[in-house]
């Protein structure tokens, strides 16, 4: 059967193909450890499920406004205006069934065929082939462990061309935990000021920071005009499983993506949309006792990995996943992945999973227990003395 041109341009997100292995492998009765999927362990609080039960007795199960409905708009923008320190609206908020898709629509709706984006690499892979998908120019820019993968801001300016249309921006970062800083953001925003430029921020991991507040390009002056700020619940709130996620945009661009939205999905779940008002508007105990156990957890895999031996590994200052450097191990990234988890049933991921520059690491969330953590570490570390005993 052929298929469109096109959609031999598109990519995947791997962490979904190892899960699958995984769960093949699990079926099969072999007990395998998941630092592969980026998603909380935790269950979504329980006053967010009551929410989204009692929608439901309500009659909140038919559709919404294209661009989600009105009171759960008005708390985004008003939760936005809070933690960015900058005034939003609700005619400038479109929700969308999880945060993936408003990646999909920026590009969409802002970038031509030959036009340049640019984006870091290793960085979320769903970047790079939604730029390939509708024809334009991916420009990465490597993240360099030396500057605890932070994105390089001389070196991004120095990409910027005529051709220039989107940056891409994710901070905290995944794969690697890496952060922007305040300097960073205020360097590009007063390198973007005469540009015709946009911004893409994508902001889900805003709450999941361990040493500095979220800092937000949209914060600085005259990026507001020049922004597309993207965040969800999946991460902050558990809740991978509901899709729900929105963009914050100038109205022009929001009024754009709302219409792509009436073209694919109609509307986000109305049922769904209310929780998230819960979720915003409720407690937030959850989700600040929750980050503190990535905390711990962050602590204990970083050390875990740091003592064995061909492994080093920084400590990220945000997100839930950490990406350390196995170049001395004598494997590539490829082999060590597969390794681990045919030989001693810990899923992890490729660093080459999230663009060429992942050359040499590997992804392991910590978004699992203190215990699964402690047993993956010893697991690993027992494969890799074998290894060198038998190549000794």
């Amino acid at each position: 059967m052929k298929l469109a041109d096109r959609m031999y341009d598109l990519g995947t997100e791997t962490a979904f193909e190892v899960l699958a292995k995984a769960k093949e492998l699990e079926s099969r009765g072999v007990d395998v450890i998941h630092l592969e999927i980026g998603e909380p362990d935790f269950d979504t609080p329980e006053h967010i499920k009551e929410a989204a039960i009692q929608a439901l007795r309500e009659g909140y199960t038919h559709y919404s406004p294209s661009s989600g409905i009105i009171e759960l708009k008005d708390e985004i923008a008003r939760n936005l205006s809070l933690s960015r320190g900058i005034q939003f609206n609700a005619d400038e908020i479109v929700v969308t069934p999880g945060a993936k898709p408003i990646l999909f629509f920026t590009i969409l709706a802002c970038v031509n065929p030959g036009d340049e984006v640019i984006y870091p690499d290793p960085g979320f892979p769903i970047y790079e082939s939604v730029v390939k998908f509708v024809g334009a120019k991916p420009v990465p820019v490597h993240l360099l462990e030396s500057n605890d993968f932070s994105l390089d801001m001389e070196e991004l300016v120095s990409k910027i061309s005529d051709r220039t249309r989107l940056i891409i921006l994710n901070s905290p970062h995944n794969p690697t935990g890496g952060i922007l800083t305040s300097e960073d953001l205020a360097f590009l925003s007063e390198a973007l000021m005469n540009r015709d430029c946009l911004v893409l921020s994508d902001e889900v991991y805003s709450r999941i920071v361990y040493d500095s507040p979220h800092e937000s390009i949209v914060s600085f002056p005259g990026m507001k005009e020049k922004t597309i700020l993207l965040d969800g619940f999946s991460k902050t709130y558990a809740m991978t499983g509901w899709r729900l996620g929105y963009a914050a945009a100038p109205k022009a661009i929001a009024d754009a993506i709302s219409k792509l939205m009436v073209n694919s999905n109609s509307c986000t779940a109305t049922f769904v949309q209310r929780a998230g008002i819960e979720a915003l508007s409720g407690s937030q105990k959850p989700c600040i006792e929750m980050v503190e156990e990535f905390r711990k957890r962050r602590d204990l895999i970083v050390a875990g990995l740091n003592s064995i031996d061909g492994i080093s590994c920084r400590t990220p200052r945000g997100a839930f996943y950490v990406f350390p450097n196995i170049t001395k191990t004598g494997f590539t990234s490829e082999e060590l992945a597969a390794s681990l988890l045919k030989e001693t049933g810990v899923a992890v991921l490729a660093g080459t999973c999230f663009g060429r520059h992942g050359a040499g690491y590997l992804r392991l969330s910590f978004a699992n227990s203190r215990e699964n953590i402690s047993r993956a570490l010893e697991r690993i570390a027992t494969f890799l003395k074998v290894a060198r005993t038998a190549s000794a």
